[in-house]
This record gives C-alpha cells, sequence and structure tokens, in this order.
C-alpha cells in the first residue's frame, strides 16, 4: 500500500516539474498529472535498467533524468489532445 502511495507522490512530483519546464499551459487536470509522471518514472527505471545505469553507487543522476525527460515528452503529446477532448467551458 505504501508503495501504492509512494508511486503517486513520485509521479505526481515529476509531473509537476515537467509542466514546469515545458511552456505554455498545459490544461490537464492534477490526476493526469500524477499518473503521467508516473508513467514516466516507470519509463525512465525501465531505460535506465536497459542501459546499466539503474544503480550507481551514489546518487542516480541519469536515471532521474531519464524519469523527467519521459514525463515531460508525456505531458507534452497528451496535454494537446485532452485539450482538443475536453475544451474549456
Amino acid at each position: 500500500m505504501f508503495q501504492l502511495l509512494w508511486i503517486l507522490l513520485i509521479g505526481f512530483v515529476l509531473g509537476v516539474l515537467a509542466k514546469l519546464i515545458l511552456r505554455g499551459p498545459q490544461a490537464i487536470p492534477w490526476w493526469l498529472t500524477m499518473l503521467l509522471g508516473a508513467a514516466g518514472a516507470w519509463l525512465g527505471n525501465a531505460v535506465s535498467g536497459w542501459i546499466g545505469v539503474r544503480h550507481t553507487s551514489g546518487i542516480d543522476w541519469i536515471r532521474h533524468l531519464l524519469q523527467l525527460g519521459f514525463a515531460i515528452v508525456l505531458i507534452a503529446f497528451v496535454s494537446p489532445a485532452w485539450s482538443k477532448s475536453h475544451p474549456s467551458r
């Protein structure tokens, strides 16, 4: 149970950081930001394991940058699609 809460918390933090890095408004709800951030973290972990940099001595900067990068890409692609399908009133 705590692992799921941790994943959602990290997903929210990554999603918010990704939204801050991207230009312009991203009109997606907070729960979608959290889910896309969590998906970015999952993809970043998978790729870092695939290229062999998942576990290093010290802080895993490459893994964290990959997680943030994937969160940015996911939010950049999903946000326009969400805005088209859910126009603001």
